[in-house]
Formats: structure tokens, C-alpha cells, sequence
């Protein structure tokens, strides 16, 4: 009877290959692998057809679902050729980690103590954040030792870029038993923790049963910082005592596609990779005899995105960044060149140097997005199932590949699709992101971005309590949302449940809607809440809602709006100010939109009530002035008069000078094409005082950089050509033309502020 431990890394072709070199020569007739013993029965599926790596296990409680972890597997991980071999030949395959059940008995143990969680919630390799570098990464030291930057390249030098295995695990054995020897003496060791020690006593547990059922040959796949710990096994007594009284919550598992992106270390998984693509590359070519071809291989793929993309990769710079990476790797005493000597080559010999075609050659080859796929007969919750069945009728697959789609909603098809996709918005699951959605809302087209990402499948089960097909899912969460919301969320949610075709849900909203709208006072929640409703009047038809039952519900808002606008608008401060202003542009356009001529009426009537109000605020009044001119109920004559009383010298300059910002906000073409209002402005500027005009600069820069910049290039040169009025700034008489005298006054500042020689 013999105990073989495998110390590997959790995604690492070379410690794959070797492995697999390793058990062939072994012949096991069991294998025990680091996992969760609740995912074994999960485990015939990794033989199915259907199977397609990069997938995961997802372990979740469905009691509470925010408590989950997912188990990577790609198909150069050591795990999972480990477990295709043991599979393959029918022999008995376990998992031995300890069981996620008790995992997240401790979390949560750990959080009603107060104490930070020992594993985070989608990294079972990562368990102590808190815990020193060293610990997160243990081989750093050893690194260090042999002259490498880092932990990542030492191990990928000498393991996964190695071709043979002879001793290979041996090796790793012995330098893991030192360097946990050597962090044990660390006055800051605290490796130990009790999750550690629960999971390490868990393993040992394991492979003592798997001796007492009388196999031979035990082959165990680990970590390779476990290793030494499962090697030499202290008495089972003792880790009965570590494992005893473990609190435990019920849980489930499941397969679930991954992508190559969500092994990246920089996505802040603990025992991610940087290079899947690479080492993708690693393990397909691991059979080849030359080790260079490798290389060539790679830069060929190079070429041919660089073409791809229109770029220019001859076969001329293809061979000298060959050369120059074998150079490199030469220089830097390695067996052969790994992805830095490359990358450097491909930057100097392909890419001339620019760092632009990296960024592409990163994302499409070292990187290299994907998404796994698991087979049909995989568990799932009945609301992953329906999604299945939609996704397969709508023809919509989903893809790690940001994809754009255009969908025509007069086509059944597309409709349908628009339908699925805005439910699943409303689930809070943004498969698909709404690309120009202001711009579209009123014609027969939709832009999307879809792009799926591996967590929505755990979203999923969590959504799966509102309801088991996304339909009714999306209604109960809708409904749920509705009880909590005030007017203006209410209203905004009332637009897209239209748009999911969702009528109970919207029966639902129309009630609470008429009930918050009856008991609702503040007038800036009424007016935050008419624009999405007039939105749904006006283009329901186009996207084929039934919009009736808004319109009552429209037209008493409006009347309400009017009625308290006038009294909620006086004694405002700045910031109150402000925010009225955007809510009366935005119920300006949603009256205008609906074309209702009485509301519309009543509306101009209440504007007018406004600019003549006395004490209204000037922000306010100037763009109710401003709005009356543009729907012609103010002539120009009129208007000019408006203008002239508002910056009269009664009135305070910064009054005068807000009255300005929202009369003129968005576009100067009023003082382009109505010399009076041009004037009137010009003539008030021209006899404010230097401190009054210092105190409404601010206010006049703000208004005016709103102008396009054509229009503010025709102001320029009206001034230039016009000239200036007959008082300047502080009442002094101004120069009709240019005055050499003044303008060599300055001239020896400008010379030294641009470094110049000074002008003889």
C-alpha cells in the first residue's frame, strides 16, 4: 500500500502534462483530488460530449445564495486531467478538500463573531486576505532565492515550460516541506488557521479511508504548498479533534460555464494565472518535438492577427522576433523563450515599437476570451432552464465576446428578443446593456452589447426565488420594487416593465402609481415622474404597449404640476434653484411631446405666471422667459423689454447674472439673430463696475461656454467688427481702435512669460 502525493498548480499546463506523465506511469487504482466532496456526484458529466472547458462548480447554499464559491477548472488544469484520467479508466475518483458545507459554516460563524471571513466568496484558494504576502504567495520567497522577480515566472520556468517530469513532484515535495519549515519561524506565520488546519486535516482524513477500503496505489492531487502536510501524517486522533463539532449549512452544486478572463490573478482571483491564452497555447503544443516550434507557433498566431487587423506582419519581422526572443532568452540564461521574451520581441520586431497592437495582442491571444459550455443534463434551477429554452428559441447564444446586436421591433422575433432582454434588466442580470437608448426610444430599432459573464449563473439561482421562468420572475421582482418606490422610481419603473411586456406587473404599478401620485406634495417628485409617462403615451404604439391606462393618470399630474409650480418655485436658494431648472426643461419637452393642446396651454400660462413672478429665483425666470420666446408666446420686442428689466440697476447683478445663465444656457443664437436682446446684453455689461463685473464673471464664462463653438466664434467677430460700447467696465471711455502705446505696455510680460528673447 502506497500513498503518491502530487504537488501541482491549481492551472498550469506544464504541472498538467507532467501529472499526466506521472499517473500513466503510476497506474492508480484511485485517485483523490483537491475539491469539494459535495460536487462527486457532478462528476460523470465531465466525460460528456457536450463538456467543454473552461467550466466551473459552483457550490451555493440555496438558503442563503449570497453564500457561494466557484471551482475553475481549464483544460490545462492539473485537477481536471487528473480527474478525466481516473474517469477514463473507471476508476474510483474523489474529491477530499474539506466539504464547502462547513466552509461556509465557518464564514458565517466568523461574521456573527465579527471577525473577517477566512475564504472569499468566489475563491476557495484565497482564504486570508488579511494574512501576510507570503501566504498568498508562498513561492515568492523561493523566487527570490533562485534570482526571480517573482513567484509566477520561478514556477513557470521551471514546471510548466518543462518538458521532462523525472522527479519533477519529488522536487516540488521537498521545496515546499523547507519553505513551510522556513515560514513556520517567522514571527508573522499564520499559515495556520483554522481553516487551513480544518482542510489539511480533511485531506488526511480522506486518504486514511481510502487505505482502510484496502487500495494499493493512491494517487493525490494537491496544491503543492499542501504537499508536505499530507506526506507526513500526524495521528488521526488529532485530526478528529481538528474537525470536530465543524458548524455546517445546507448546499447544492452545479456545473457552470467560465471563461479565460475570470482566471486572470488581476481579477482578483488567488490562485489565477496571467496568461490563459498562453498557456492554452503550452498545452496544445505540448506534443511537438522541437521546443523552438513553440515559439514559431506562436509568433505565427501573432502574424496572423496582426494581418487580420490590417496590420502590417511581414515574414521578414516574423523571423527576426524569432531570433530576437531565442537572443533574449539566451541573455537571460532560460531554456527558451517564455511570454516576456516574446512580448518584447513582437513589441520591437512586429510592432515597431508601439504599444497599441499589444493591447490587441493581449486581449485576442494571451488573454484569448471564452466561454466554456456544460452539458444539457447539467442541474439547474428551473429559471437557468428557462433561460436555456429562450435563448435556443430566440437564437441568442451566449458569448464572453462583447457582441453587438440591432434588433428590428416590428419583427416578431426581434420583439420577442427585446422582451427576454429587458426582463432580464429588471432581474438586475445585465446579459444585455441598452446601446442609445435616448436616440432610439421612438423609432423600430434596438443597439444592444451583450456579453455573458460566468457570475450570471449564480444571479440566476439568486433571481430563481422570485419565480421559475424569467417572465414570472421578472413580474414578483417588479412588484416586489413597486412597494418600496416613490413617485419618480415608480414612473421610471412603469416605462421599462412596458417595454418587458409585462401586464400584470404593470397593473400592479398603475395602482401604486395613482396611489403615491394622490398623496405625493413635493412638486419636484410630480415633475421628475411626468417625462417617463408621456414617454410611454408617445411611443407605445411604436413598440406595441398598451399605453391607455396612463393617460389619466398623465393629465392629473400635469394639472397638479401647474397648480403647485408657482407657490414650490419662490424663496429658492441656488442649489433648489438648480435642480427646478432641469425638472422644467424636462416637463417643457414631455408637454410638447405629448401635443395635447390644453396641456399645453395651461402650461405657457403657468410659465408666464413664472416670469412675471416677483422673488422667483433668476435661473428660474430666465428660462421660462426663454421657453415662451422659443414657443412664441413672447415677441422679440417683448422679450427684449424682459431682458432689459431684468438687468436694470435695480435689479442685483448676480440676479441679473443667473437671469442671463437661464435665458441663454445651451445657445447664444437669440443674441445672434435679435440685435435688440444683443444690445440690451451689451449695454449692461458695459456699465457694470469692475467689482460687479468681477463678481458675475463666473456666471457669464459658465452660460457662454454652453455655446457651441461656432456660435461663440460669430459673437467674437461681431465684437471685433462692431468695437466696443461707449462706457467700458468701470465707466472709463474705451479706445474705438487698436492702441500701440497700451499694447507695448505689455508686451515685455508676454516676452518673458513665453521664455522669448526680449525686443530690442
Amino acid at each position: 500500500m502506497s500513498v503518491h502525493v502530487f504537488g501541482i498548480r491549481h492551472h498550469g499546463p506544464g504541472s498538467a502534462r507532467s501529472l499526466c506523465q506521472a499517473l500513466e506511469t503510476l497506474e492508480p487504482d484511485i485517485v483523490l483530488v483537491e475539491g469539494p466532496p459535495e460536487a462527486e456526484a457532478l462528476l460523470p458529466l465531465l466525460l460528456h460530449p457536450q463538456m467543454r472547458p473552461p467550466v466551473a462548480i459552483l457550490i451555493y447554499s440555496p438558503d442563503q445564495p449570497e453564500q457561494a464559491v466557484y471551482y475553475p477548472f481549464a483544460v490545462f488544469s492539473p485537477e481536471w486531467q487528473a480527474l478525466r484520467y481516473g474517469l477514463q479508466r473507471q476508476l474510483p475518483v474523489r474529491f477530499m478538500d474539506l466539504p464547502q458545507s462547513h466552509r461556509f459554516g465557518l464564514r458565517q460563524q466568523d461574521t456573527e463573531q465579527d471577525s473577517p471571513a477566512r475564504d472569499g466568496p468566489t475563491d476557495p484558494d484565497n482564504e486570508s486576505p488579511s494574512s501576510p504576502n507570503f501566504r498568498q504567495d508562498p513561492l515568492r520567497l523561493l523566487a527570490q532565492a533562485a534570482g526571480y522577480s517573482d513567484g509566477e515566472r520561478w514556477w513557470e520556468h521551471l514546471v510548466e515550460q518543462r518538458q521532462d517530469s523525472t522527479e519533477l513532484f519529488a522536487a516540488i515535495l521537498t521545496a515546499m516541506s523547507v519553505l513551510r519549515a522556513e515560514i513556520e519561524t517567522l514571527p508573522s506565520a499564520d499559515f495556520h488557521s483554522r481553516l487551513e488546519a480544518c482542510r489539511e486535516a480533511y485531506m488526511r482524513k480522506t486518504i486514511r479511508e481510502a487505505e482502510k477500503q484496502g487500495f494499493e496505489k493512491i494517487a493525490v492531487v494537491c496544491g503543492a504548498w499542501h504537499a508536505p502536510a499530507l506526506v507526513e501524517m500526524p495521528p488521526a486522533k488529532q485530526d478528529t479533534a481538528i474537525l470536530k463539532g465543524l458548524p455546517r449549512l445546507k448546499v447544492e452544486a452545479t456545473w457552470v460555464p467560465w471563461t479565460y478572463g475570470h482566471l486572470l490573478m488581476s481579477n482578483g482571483y488567488g490562485a489565477g494565472i496571467e496568461s490563459p491564452g498562453w498557456y492554452q497555447h503550452l498545452w496544445d503544443t505540448g506534443g511537438i518535438d522541437s521546443q523552438a516550434a513553440r515559439s514559431i507557433r506562436w509568433m505565427v498566431r501573432v502574424a496572423q492577427l496582426l494581418r487580420s487587423q490590417d496590420l502590417d506582419a511581414s515574414s521578414a519581422s516574423l523571423i527576426e522576433a524569432v531570433r530576437l526572443a531565442e537572443t533574449l532568452a539566451a541573455l537571460r540564461e532560460l531554456p527558451l523563450p517564455g511570454l516576456p521574451e516574446l512580448n518584447e520581441a513582437i513589441q520591437t520586431g512586429l510592432c515597431f515599437g508601439d504599444p497599441l497592437p499589444m493591447q490587441l495582442i493581449h486581449d485576442q491571444l494571451i488573454v484569448s476570451e471564452r466561454l466554456g459550455r456544460v452539458p444539457e443534463e447539467t442541474p439547474m434551477v428551473p429559471l437557468q432552464q428557462d433561460l436555456q429554452r429562450q435563448q435556443k428559441h430566440l437564437r441568442l447564444k451566449p458569448s464572453a465576446t462583447e457582441t453587438a446586436l440591432e434588433l428590428d421591433l416590428r419583427k416578431p422575433l426581434d420583439l420577442e428578443r427585446s422582451h427576454l432582454l429587458h426582463r432580464l434588466v429588471l432581474l438586475e442580470l445585465p446579459w444585455g446593456i441598452p446601446q442609445g437608448s435616448g436616440s432610439t426610444r421612438g423609432t423600430f430599432r434596438e443597439i444592444w452589447r451583450l456579453q455573458w459573464q460566468p457570475e450570471f449563473s449564480l444571479q440566476l439561482i439568486e433571481a430563481g426565488a422570485w419565480g421559475n421562468t424569467i417572465e414570472l420572475a421578472a413580474t414578483a421582482c417588479i412588484c416586489d420594487r413597486a412597494e418600496r418606490a416613490n413617485l419618480p422610481i415608480l414612473t421610471q419603473l412603469i416605462d421599462d416593465t412596458l417595454l418587458a411586456n409585462l401586464p400584470p406587473a404593470i397593473t400592479h404599478l398603475m395602482a401604486r402609481l395613482e396611489a403615491e401620485a394622490a398623496l405625493a406634495s413635493d412638486i419636484t417628485h410630480l415633475m421628475a415622474a411626468l417625462p417617463p409617462l408621456v414617454n410611454v403615451i408617445r411611443y407605445g404604439t411604436v413598440r406595441q404597449l398598451e399605453t391607455q391606462m396612463v393617460g389619466q393618470v398623465v393629465d392629473g399630474l400635469i394639472t397638479r404640476i401647474c397648480i403647485g409650480l408657482p407657490v414650490a418655485a419662490a424663496s429658492l436658494n441656488d442649489e433648489a434653484a438648480a435642480e427646478l431648472y432641469q425638472h422644467l426643461i424636462a416637463v417643457h419637452a414631455a408637454i410638447g411631446l405629448l401635443q395635447q393642446p390644453a396641456a399645453l396651454e395651461l402650461w405657457q400660462r403657468v410659465l408666464g405666471q413664472l416670469a412675471d413672478q416677483q422673488g422667483l429665483h433668476g435661473l428660474v425666470a430666465g428660462r421660462c422667459c426663454r421657453l415662451l420666446f422659443e414657443a412664441g408666446v413672447f415677441q422679440a420686442s417683448d422679450t427684449a423689454r424682459r431682458l432689459s428689466l431684468a438687468l436694470s440697476t435695480a435689479t442685483e447683478p448676480t440676479r441679473a447674472g443667473h437671469w442671463i445663465e437661464g435665458f441663454l444656457t445651451g445657445s447664444g443664437l437669440l443674441l445672434l439673430h435679435n440685435p435688440a436682446l444683443w444690445q440690451v446684453l451689451d449695454h449692461w455689461l458695459m456699465q457694470l463696475s469692475a467689482d460687479t463685473f468681477t463678481t458675475v464673471l463666473p456666471l457669464l464664462r459658465r452660460t457662454f461656454a454652453t455655446f457651441p463653438a461656432p456660435e461663440r466664434r460669430q459673437m467674437g467677430e461681431r465684437v471685433r467688427q462692431e468695437g466696443p460700447g461707449e462706457a467700458g467696465i468701470g465707466g472709463t471711455q474705451q479706445a474705438t481702435g487698436f492702441d500701440p502705446e497700451r499694447a507695448a505696455a505689455i508686451l515685455p510680460l508676454i516676452t518673458q512669460l513665453l521664455g522669448l528673447q526680449p525686443i530690442s
